[in-house]
């Protein structure tokens, strides 16, 4: 067998931009070199490893040269766990970038001749920001560079944390985390204790085995707490003195639920949250609408910035209260409940049961009466017959998953023809790909990109689409 040839060393070489998935990148002999963890102004050596037809893949091996954007981390985590990946960059240098990232995919792909383009709208708070975070029992703990040069006898294999970028079966162990408030750090930490001190054993992500599996910790901006406990198998009274010792120490805890899962994947979507102690749900405030969260709502992780995100689709949507508005994809109806009071009737649209009873119960406890919330696939539900049922849209709203609209949606709102759409989108390369779908019928007339998740490069963009008099 062929020995395999080694990819090339690249020297000294400048950084210039932000690319693809928030790497960093460098321009050579008319290629381009993806690197992560860096920032345009840096000078690096870069190791090659995967070569494609037009771009290197690689990662920086020696620095020569720090750039002058830098700015010191604040996480001890940095640079290994797979999030908050722009630490190093300034937030007015995150922002800039995300910005040129909604624009660049509106003209590049969209072909769209960008007007009333709005400046980034930055997140009031840069951590401590999310109202969800998810964490990971694993027997395969990631070892510390510092572990592995000591040769020392390593401590303890198991971890709670997050999975390390591209490698499904290891876990970097979190001792503190900047992006949730506490007590999610305090809960964390808590639960390792107690499971050494009992000696309950984690789940190996390999063998598909074990009892402690995924840990789930919800709070709202009012400070209540709820905390899911996910085991890979029904061992009850354990599970209970876990629980129990929550409760006893944390008094912001105020829903408890656990979650058996003995499949091969960590999605608890189809499994049924079993209720211990205290609600099954709790309760965040938007703009004075009461929006209720279980533990299996999908619901914005930055309250704060999503009431900023809502009251750009209101802007842009300009109701007077006589239209009829669909409120596509609409999750647990957060959307449809802050446009209500200024239109005729809202027609929500959502593929995942759960959260359309999530919808009708949080347009109630608003005293909401023009709703309606219908679940099903959307490509399928969105027809003539729901229009010669509810009425044609006069306006349409869409917030699609990061995968887009699919084409027969597209092709369905365009039939309907209506005055106004407003697409709320988290991929802005998805978005122009459907934008430029509807170019036919429809231009751009305002575009608010707004940042939900400091740190990293995701980035949500609002797009108002205005129907042609001649279409």
């Amino acid at each position: 067998m062929g020995r395999r040839k080694e990819l090339p060393l690249l020297e000294k070489v400048r950084i210039s931009d932000i690319g693809s998935e928030g790497n960093a990148l460098a321009r050579l002999d008319n290629l381009v070199v993806f690197v992560p963890m860096l920032v345009p102004g840096d000078v690096v050596d870069i190791r090659v490893i995967r070569k494609r037809k037009n771009y290197l893949e690689g990662r920086a091996v020696r620095f020569h040269e720090y750039s002058g954007l830098r700015t010191e981390p604040l996480c001890s985590h940095f640079g290994v766990c797979g999030g908050c990946k722009w630490q190093h960059l300034p937030y007015d240098g995150q922002l800039e970038f995300k910005e040129r990232q909604v624009y660049d995919s509106l003209q590049r792909i969209g072909k769209v001749t960008v007007k009333g383009a709005g400046r980034i709208i930055g997140s009031p708070a840069a951590y401590r920001y999310r109202n969800k975070l998810e964490y990971s029992f694993s027997t395969r703990r990631w070892l510390t560079v510092e572990e592995v040069r000591g040769g020392g006898p390593i401590a303890s294999e198991g971890a709670l944390g997050f999975h390390i970028p591209g490698l499904f079966d290891k876990v970097l162990d979190i001792m503190e985390c900047h992006l949730q408030p506490e007590p999610s750090n305090a809960i964390r930490n808590f639960v390792r204790e107690y499971a050494t001190a009992n000696m309950l054993d984690y789940f190996d992500l390999r063998s598909q085995s074990g009892f402690l599996r995924n840990l789930v910790v919800r709070n709202n901006l009012s400070g209540d707490v709820m905390v899911i406990l996910v085991a890979g198998r029904n061992e009850k009274e354990e599970i209970e003195k876990l629980l129990d010792r929550i409760s006893e120490n944390f008094s912001k805890v105020v829903s408890l639920f656990y979650i058996i899962n003995t499949k091969r994947n960590d999605s608890t979507a189809d499994l049924t949250p079993v209720l211990y102690r205290g609600h099954d749900h709790i309760v965040d405030e938007m703009n004075g609408l009461k929006f209720r969260v279980g533990p299996k709502s999908f619901y914005q992780t930055n309250s704060a910035q999503a009431a900023v995100l809502y009251g750009v689709v209101a802007d842009f949507a300009e109701l007077t209260g006589r239209e009829t508005v669909y409120d596509l994809y609409t999750g647990t109806g957060t959307i449809a409940c802050f446009v209500a009071s200024n239109a005729a009737r809202v027609i929500g649209l959502e593929y995942i049961d759960e959260a359309v009873e999530d919808a009708r119960i949080n347009s109630m406890m608003n005293g909401i009466e023009n709703t309606v919330f219908i679940s099903g696939d959307i490509r399928n539900v969105l027809s003539e017959d729901l229009f010669m049922k509810h009425g044609r849209p006069d306006v349409v709203i869409t917030d699609p998953p990061r995968a887009g609209m699919h084409e027969d949606v597209v092709k369905t709102i365009m039939k309907a023809g209506p005055e106004r759409i407003i697409y709320v989108s988290c991929n802005p390369a998805t978005q122009a790909r459907d934008i430029l779908l509807m170019s036919e019928m429809y231009d751009v007339d305002r575009v608010q990109p707004v940042d939900m998740f400091p740190h990293t490069h995701h980035v949500e963009n609002v797009v108002r689409l205005v129907r042609r008099s001649s279409a």
